[in-house]
């Protein structure tokens, strides 16, 4: 029940979201009927979002896609209704574009499906999801943790999330996505590393100098710990217990 839609509010308190991962041109793929578009004007460094559905093509495939034609690319309760969700995450961060961000969202398999599966509460589900178990109750289950490696040296995983804030544990069975508020989830984001980045072992290249103000600033705080360690030569931190 239009979880794009109730996991606004949660983007909005993450700085991350509105200023490092909805930026430039992003793709919303399984967007229909609660599109990422709708809310374009909450994150204001979007110019644009497409939404992709099955009108489209294959989320699978993305075909007619080229690679690294997205800034971000998104993906809500989406990967969980593929034939092959290995396959369509690899496209998914095909079409990604170097240092842009891949912000999927899966149902957890404890919050939703609850022990049972094929779902009682989405047919449509072809798997069940979880961050990373060595067992688990289903014969389809995937560790997201597992799944990520397939995307190889690019990956550069920056979050993986059980989203369970507004979960009620109390509950007996129950599928809780079709009240307002509660989200049973898994939430990753992956940035995708540049060419000079990967010839660098990963390393992100540092930008050009800041302006004036900014280095005598930064620079300042260099020198005060300069100035602090030299007038404690002698007093090594966390050592002195006396009485204040």
């Amino acid at each position: 029940m239009k979880e794009c839609s109730k996991s606004i509010t949660r983007r909005l308190a993450d700085p991350n979201y509105v200023r490092k991962y909805f930026v430039g041109e992003g793709i919303d793929i399984g967007g229909r009927p609660d599109p990422l578009m709708l809310y374009m004007e909450l994150f204001p460094l979007i110019k644009s979002v497409r939404t992709w559905d099955w009108q489209d093509g294959d989320a699978e495939l993305m075909q007619g896609v080229d690679d690294a034609t997205y800034d971000f690319v998104f993906a809500s309760h989406c990967l969980e209704h593929l034939r092959d969700p290995n396959v369509g995450l690899n496209n998914w961060f095909r079409i990604l574009k170097p240092s842009g961000h891949l912000v999927v969202t899966v149902p957890e398999e404890d919050l939703y499906e609850q022990g049972l599966f094929p779902s009682t509460f989405n047919r449509d589900h072809k798997s069940t999801w979880t961050v990373y178990k060595t067992r688990s109750w289903s014969d389809l289950s995937i560790n997201v943790i597992d799944l990520l490696r397939t995307l190889g040296d690019a990956a550069d995983i920056r979050k993986i999330e059980v989203i369970d804030a507004s979960y009620r544990y109390d509950l007996p069975r129950f599928d809780q996505t079709m009240t307002p508020t509660a989200e049973c989830a898994i939430e990753f984001v992956v940035r995708k590393r540049t060419s000079v980045e990967l010839a660098a072992g990963g390393r992100i290249a540092r930008g050009a100098q800041p302006a004036r103000e900014v280095r005598l600033h930064l620079n300042q705080y260099q020198d005060d710990q300069r100035t602090l360690r030299a007038a404690n030569l002698e007093k090594p931190p966390f050592v002195n217990d006396q009485d204040l």
